[in-house]
């Protein structure tokens, strides 16, 4: 078996929380678990430092908390700790939420698929012939399957699930992501923000199926803020792809 993903210093983690106390702990261990020399970081933005002490109370090498004072979405988030990881001299990072919607158990699966497809980006996908989700209310999953097929229908990029934060990118892709993204909205818009930086500069993006079951415990971070910020957000992705075009059309 390649171990490659397993050697220290070379897998990243980055898990975006709020108010995750409950969570938290049990979700790093698991991730310990399944890549078992991985370096994880957890950008907390809670009011308190409830999340940020379940982590430290671990005390694992490898493992830290980063508090921040207000709550700033999970995008940038994400590209703190991805950008902490890449100091770090991992070559593979993975997104992944903080309320066990996304199976620990497929991390070794992932990162082998990724690495050995040679991929930008993989994306566990939660609408795949073989995905499956669950504890989801049936408003939620026409609320999230309307948002993805106006998505793709407005970017283009030829994905089925754009708003999953189940993700492993390779090395270069990574930095791509903090070199370009993190400009045009909070909340979940970065997550489509991502896709389009890297499909239209000539990243390969691939999906296979995930198991995506909703938080048992904790409250969600989503708010109709953020949805109504996301479709606001959608309308400058698709100025950013129209840019991308131009210019990758201009150089070719």
């Amino acid at each position: 078996m390649d171990t490659k993903a397993n050697r220290p210093g070379q897998v990243g983690v980055v898990i975006p929380s709020y108010k995750e106390a409950d969570n938290i702990k049990p979700l790093v261990l698991d991730v310990r678990k399944w890549v078992p020399d991985s370096r994880i970081i957890v950008v907390d933005d809670s009011p308190d430092l409830l999340t940020v002490n379940a982590v430290n109370d671990l005390k694992i090498p490898g493992v830290n908390a980063i508090h921040r004072d207000r709550k700033d979405g999970r995008g940038s988030a994400v590209f703190l700790g991805m950008k902490l990881l890449l100091d770090d001299g991992c070559e593979q990072i993975v997104e992944m939420d903080s309320d066990f919607s996304h199976p620990p158990s497929q991390l070794p699966s992932l990162l082998a698929h990724a690495r050995t497809e040679q991929l930008g980006m993989l994306i566990g996908s939660r609408y795949l012939p073989d995905s499956q989700i669950k504890n989801w209310p049936l408003a939620r999953r026409i609320f999230s399957k309307c948002s993805n097929l106006l998505a793709r229908t407005v970017l283009q990029v030829p994905i089925v699930d754009y708003t999953n934060g189940y993700r492993v990118y390779s090395r270069a892709a990574a930095e791509c992501v903090v070199e370009t993204c993190n400009k045009l909205g909070k909340g979940f818009i970065p997550l489509s923000e991502v896709l389009v930086n890297l499909y239209y500069r000539s990243y390969t993006i691939a999906e296979v199926p995930t198991i995506f079951t909703n938080r048992l415990r904790g409250e969600s971070s989503v708010t109709s803020t953020e949805i109504k910020n996301a479709l606001v957000g959608l309308f400058r992705i698709y100025l950013l792809k129209q840019m991308l075009k131009k210019q990758r059309k201009n150089h070719d």
